[in-house]
């Protein structure tokens, strides 16, 4: 048995599991909040469905991938374009229910796909998308993300670095939990050394209630004038497109928690299942006034790192993000971690998930002395990583494709189009699954 899989393995005890998911919880924090920060959606209602959502996904998926679903950073121009905010930056609370309306309706685009894959099969499905596909958008999600951290660290580089050289030591030289739960323990230490060099602002706390609901019927569907159609439609019509790339983020997510547990989860539950749990959780979440969900990179970063991955500590995240939902003061708490401590947390966990993508590249033994391997790579990573966008304008329908979306319809259509590769001639049904090995 190896590493990976004695890990998973192992039993946990429950202080350790829960500090395990307590690690997981402030992985996504971060990134989950920020979604609603953006675009005036309440942090409350995004912490519940965050945690509703990643249950929701274990269910279906019969709790075998260790997947968080948090805020989905691809609706943001969705959301922008729908429900602008208003002149003096307060929320538009009037047009946030049609934003959610659209987000909701994007969401069964990918029960759409996930019956496609029922219906013919996954191998024809995933013909589509071999090693050398994803494992640059593995290493574009990651890479796309670096900016963010980089921009981050950049408010106060000192608190930055201690968090990275805790996260470094901690992983690298520790022994026991210490090792295992390195991003928490670097979030403290650095949150410790802010406070000493006065850089955390506790203002808001005092203000801040001990227990709220986190739902506000309002800001559900519900606020929705269901008489005005002209505004449902245009909602519906400039959101649902965004589906199309977060979809390719999906199974790239799909693949990056794959190679890094050393289990294919396309197979085994099944990418109709992944995509019908991040679907329904989706949609869930947008009804309600919650962010659209999506498998979170963050968390696969943690998995990577601690080299734990039971579900069982996934969900233990989940319930946490769900309790704590109901505590406006504990969110006003989180919001006082400097912004520079993520970043560096981020450091870590984006470069992680890059580091996953040529992991899966090295271990299905991709030839780069190949040219049509070296074209569809460097196509992906530089349509991905240079920003090309593709509109789309067709009578009245107008929508943008992110450049992750491109970069992945790009290699597909390469992939395609291209003498089948080496990889190709060589994957068999007898060979163990290596991150997303497929027959095809």
């Amino acid at each position: 048995m190896n590493e990976s899989q004695s890990s998973s393995a192992r039993a946990l005890s429950a202080p350790r599991a829960a500090v395990l998911g307590l690690q997981h919880m402030f992985a996504m924090f971060g990134a989950t909040v920020t979604v609603p920060l953006i675009t005036g959606l309440d942090i409350g209602t995004t912490l519940l469905m965050a945690g509703l959502g990643t249950l929701l996904f274990h269910l279906i998926t019969g709790g075998k991938v260790p997947a968080f679903l948090g805020s989905s950073f691809a609706f943001l121009g969705g959301y922008a374009a729908i429900a602008p905010r208003l002149a003096d930056g307060a929320p538009n609370a009037e047009m946030l229910p049609y934003a959610c309306l659209g987000v909701a309706c994007s969401g069964l685009v990918y029960l759409v796909l996930a019956g496609l894959i029922k219906t013919f099969g996954i191998k024809r499905v995933m013909r589509c998308f071999p090693p050398i596909v994803t494992g640059p958008i593995i290493i574009s999600i990651g890479l796309g993300l670096a900016p963010v951290a980089v921009s981050s660290c950049k408010a106060n580089w000192t608190i930055a670095l201690v968090a990275l050289a805790t996260i470094a030591v901690c992983n690298i030289w520790g022994r026991g939990m210490i090792r295992i739960v390195p991003i928490l323990i670097g979030l403290v230490v650095s949150y410790v050394v802010a406070c000493c060099m006065g850089a955390v602002d506790f203002s808001a706390i005092a203000g801040a209630k001990w227990i709220g609901l986190p739902l506000h019927r309002e800001a559900t569907v519900l606020g929705v004038d269901f008489k005005n159609t002209a505004q449902i439609t245009s909602a519906i019509i400039a959101i649902v497109p965004i589906a199309l790339a977060t979809i390719m983020e999906h199974i790239g997510d799909i693949s990056a928690i794959s190679s890094t547990v050393g289990k294919d989860f396309i197979k085994d539950p099944g990418l109709h299942r992944t995509l019908t749990g991040d679907g329904l959780a989706t949609t869930f979440a947008s009804l309600f006034g919650g962010p659209a969900n999506t498998t979170y990179g963050e968390n696969t970063g943690v998995l990577a790192l601690s080299r734990v991955f039971n579900p069982v500590v996934i969900r233990i995240a989940a319930a946490f993000a769900i309790l704590l939902s109901f505590c406006p003061k504990f969110a006003a708490v989180i919001a006082t971690i400097p912004g520079a401590i993520v970043g560096g947390i981020s450091f870590v966990l984006y470069g992680m998930i890059s580091a996953v993508g040529i992991r899966n590249l090295v271990e299905n033994h991709i030839d780069f002395s190949k040219s049509r391997n070296l074209i569809i790579a460097a196509v992906i990573l530089v349509t991905a990583l240079g920003g090309v966008t593709l509109p789309i304008n067709v009578g009245r329908f107008h929508a943008t494709l992110s450049p992750l979306a491109v970069a992945s319809l790009a290699g597909i259509l390469l992939n395609a189009i291209f003498p089948a590769g080496d990889y190709a001639a060589r994957a068999k049904d007898d060979e163990p699954p290596k991150g997303n090995t497929y027959e095809v």
